[in-house]
């Protein structure tokens, strides 16, 4: 729908930012359509809460003033609302939401755990408040580990909140070895057919499966299922059962256990039995032969590469970019701008932690830099050797 900035038309006011400071927490609201006044009731469209509006301000730097109301165009703060960024709100004569941000996938992972008994109450406070404030911080528990994983776009970014936790919340945590967010495809496509079987007294277990897997086109990171049986060699309602056993043993690849993208997997033929195949059997026999086929289908292992840009004095160009080809970097392009240089180039995020510190040395705290995600690509051999090594160590220590 068109939104219009006329004052008497339906609110429509997107919560962007969330903030907590000395003068409380207070939530952003922009709004796009209509106006907001102080005593209003308005609606979180995606809780479908009702929420009255006591007190509405205008931000100045950090002064804050009152105002009774707000119109199109215009941004306001709000006191204690329960929402997220990126939610919106209307006043309740229009059913819309604005559409969702585009939120990048984390590239870098840390593992972090509280000093102490007596700071997990702060740790959870604080871990649960950045997730609503930022979309590109997640937070999730290691299954194997048990560790507690933070995710962000950075080391500089996780850093951040790391530094808030201590500042905020009075919480000291430790901080495990940066972990990047590699990806698994594969390369060519490879046939499968497993027979799920188990009895051990009474109804037993059947599942039979059969298809290929192959790549999807350069560029498409989606896990794709689909069902080419002819006929009902396996039963309409076991095919949903195959599709999650198919995507599940997706998220943990055979090489390294980080999740496989860009892949089809197409069902073509298969067989059932009438008193032992059930859900669970066509499951199982699907995550078996996702396990079974993936080693013939050519794995790789994708890494995270940034599109860096770097600027420094032109005296110091050479040391550099000699220090990018040292991190196994690509040079894209190189400009002059008065004495300095732009540097932008591509390099993988594993070989950019402390570039911050080095930058600052090489270039006598003259140079500086920014790092966004630019896409995941294959490592070489010998790293992808080494990455399998060691988690076939991790795995094993695990174990034992």
């Amino acid at each position: 729908m068109r939104l219009t900035a006329d004052p008497k038309a339906p609110l429509v006011g997107l919560a962007f930012k969330l903030e907590e400071g000395r003068f409380g927490q207070l939530t952003y609201l922009r709004i796009y359509q209509g106006t907001i006044t102080k005593g209003s009731t308005i609606i979180n469209t995606a809780s479908g809460k009702k929420l009255k509006v006591p007190r509405l301000v205008r931000m100045h730097s950090e002064e804050m003033e009152d105002v009774g109301s707000a119109k199109a165009g215009e941004i306001v703060a709000l006191f204690g609302v329960d929402c997220k960024s990126g939610d919106t709100f209307t006043d309740g004569k229009i059913n819309c939401a604005m559409t969702s941000m585009r939120v990048p996938e984390p590239v870098m992972s840390l593992a972090i755990s509280p000093k102490s008994r007596a700071e997990t109450g702060g740790f959870s406070k604080a871990l649960s408040r950045f997730q609503r404030e930022d979309p590109t911080f997640k937070v999730r528990l290691d299954e194997e580990s048990g560790q507690t994983i933070i995710s962000g776009m950075g080391e500089l970014h996780l850093d951040i909140y790391i530094e808030r936790m201590k500042r905020e919340y009075k919480t000291e945590v430790d901080v495990g070895e940066p972990r990047v967010n590699y990806r698994e495809c594969i390369t060519k496509r490879a046939e499968f057919d497993y027979l799920h079987r188990k009895q051990s007294g009474g109804s037993g277990q059947y599942g039979r499966v059969m298809g290929y897997v192959e790549p999807l086109e350069e560029g498409n990171s989606d896990v794709v299922f689909e069902n080419g049986i002819i006929g009902n060699a396996i039963q309409p309602g076991y095919i949903l059962a195959v599709d999650k056993g198919f995507k599940e043993a997706a998220q943990t690849g055979g090489l390294i256990g980080h999740p496989v993208e860009g892949i089809r997997v197409v069902l073509t033929d298969g067989a059932s039995h009438a008193v032992d195949s059930s859900e669970m059997a066509f499951k199982l026999a699907a995550l078996s032969a996702f396990r079974q086929v993936y080693e013939r289908a050519g794995p790789k292992i994708l890494e995270p590469v940034m599109a860096v840009e770097i600027t420094v004095p032109t005296e110091f160009q050479g040391t550099v970019i000699g220090n990018i080809n040292r991190r196994k970097g690509t040079i894209k392009d190189s400009t002059t701008e008065g004495d300095d240089v732009v540097i932008t180039c591509d390099v993988p995020l594993k070989n950019m932690f402390g570039y911050s510190t080095e930058l600052r040395s090489m270039t006598q705290g003259k140079g500086e830099f920014t790092m966004s995600y630019e896409s995941h690509q294959p490592v070489t051999q010998d790293v992808q050797a080494e990455l399998a090594a060691d988690y076939g160590k991790t795995r094993k220590a695990s174990k034992d």
